[in-house]
C-alpha cells in the first residue's frame, strides 16, 4: 500500500506544497504489533508511480517490495522542481558553480534538517517503525545519490546506512572529501554506492573520482558494497534494475 499527501517545507519553498509518498508492506495490516525498518528516499515522485514520474518512467519500487514481501517502510519527498535549479540547490550540501547551471547555492543542509528534525519525527509518530539509527537508511540518485552519501556522514547519529546510485560526485569534490575525511563514522556503516558504466563519461574524471571516494570511504571504515552497473545509465530504468542490489545491502542482518 502507498499514501499520498502534501507537504510544506517552510525553510525551503514557505507554504508551497509538494507530494510525500510512504509504502507500507502488505503485513503491515496483517501483523499489528510488528515494526519496521524505514526507508528515507529523495524524488519521491520518481519513486513509485509512472504517472508521477519526471520522465514517465519511475524506480517501480512498490512492487519490488510487493513481490518479494521486504519487511520495509519506504517515506520519500518530492523534490523541489523550480526552473530556477531548485533541485540542485536543495539537493547540494554545497554551494557550486558550473558552467551549464551557474552559481547554485547549495541548501542541502536544511533539507536534511528538515526530513531528520520533521518529516522523520513525524512518520515514527504516526507509523509503526523501528525508529533506531542501526534500522533507519537513506536512498537516492543522482543529486539524491549525492544527499545520501551526504546524509550518512554528516547525520550518521541518525542514519546507519545509505544507497547512493550514480551519486553527483562532481560537484564540490574537495569538500566532499574533506567531508569524509572529518566525518563522525560509527564502525557499523554500511553504504552501497554504484554508477553506471555508459554514465562514467558525462562528466570529466568521473571514473577516477568514483574510485577515489570509494578508497576514502573504505580508509574510514565504512562497509562499502561498491559496483561499476554493466551497460548501467543515468535513468530510472537503469535505477530500478538495481533495486534488488541495494535493498539487499541496507536490508542485510538488520
Amino acid at each position: 500500500m502507498i499514501e499520498k499527501w502534501n507537504v510544506t517545507i517552510p525553510e525551503l519553498t514557505g507554504d508551497e506544497e509538494r507530494r510525500a509518498y510512504l509504502y507500507l508492506p502488505d503485513s503491515y495490516d496483517e501483523e499489528p504489533e510488528r515494526r519496521y525498518p524505514v526507508l528515507y528516499m529523495f524524488d519521491g515522485h520518481n519513486v513509485f508511480f509512472d504517472s508521477d514520474a519526471t520522465y514517465g518512467k519511475s524506480w517501480g519500487l512498490g512492487e519490488y517490495l510487493d513481490e518479494y514481501r521486504v519487511p520495509l517502510i519506504v517515506a520519500a519527498v518530492e523534490c523541489n522542481h523550480h526552473p530556477d535549479h531548485g533541485r540542485l540547490s536543495e539537493y547540494s550540501p554545497y554551494t557550486f558553480y558550473d558552467p551549464d547551471f551557474g552559481q547554485i547555492t547549495g541548501r542541502g543542509k536544511t533539507t536534511m534538517d528538515w526530513i531528520v528534525h520533521t518529516f522523520k519525527p513525524f512518520i515514527d509518530w504516526k507509523y509503526r517503525t523501528l525508529s533506531s539509527r542501526r534500522r533507519t537508511c537513506i536512498a537516492g540518485s543522482s543529486m539524491g545519490g549525492l544527499m545520501s552519501l551526504y546524509a550518512l556522514l554528516e547525520y550518521n547519529h541518525v542514519f546507519s546506512r545509505a544507497a547512493a546510485l550514480s551519486p553527483s560526485l562532481w560537484v564540490a569534490p574537495d569538500r566532499l572529501a574533506r567531508l569524509v575525511r572529518g566525518a563522525d563514522v560509527r564502525s557499523d556503516t554500511v553504504l552501497y554506492m554504484d554508477y553506471g558504466s555508459r554514465e562514467l563519461g558525462n562528466h570529466e574524471l568521473m571514473q577516477e573520482q568514483f574510485a577515489r571516494m570509494a578508497s576514502h570511504l573504505l580508509a574510514r571504515g565504512v562497509k562499502l558494497t561498491c559496483r561499476i552497473v554493466p551497460n548501467g545509465d543515468h535513468c530510472e530504468a537503469s535505477w530500478e534494475r538495481q533495486i534488488p542490489f541495494f535493498i539487499n545491502t541496507l536490508l542485510y542482518d538488520i
